[in-house]
């Protein structure tokens, strides 16, 4: 996966990836585009995980260790 802190913070909270594709408005096979780097997360979307799991952008694009700085 591109950016492991996504990955990371979906096992924390226990979500599904079929879950969590739904609760940003995306499908499943458009998750696993993004996992295997085949196509790019768009900005929006980044911006929908950060809220989804109340973290920063910074920290799921790997730009910090600090989930809430």
């Amino acid at each position: 996966m591109m950016f492991p802190n996504i990955e990371a913070e979906r096992a924390r909270t226990g979500m599904t990836k079929t879950r969590m594709a739904q609760e940003i408005g995306v499908t499943p096979d458009t998750m696993k585009n993004w996992q295997n780097g085949r196509t790019e997360i768009p900005a929006s979307k980044i911006v929908s995980l950060a809220n989804l799991f109340g973290v920063t952008t910074d920290y799921l694009l790997g730009r910090t260790a600090n989930p809430k700085a």
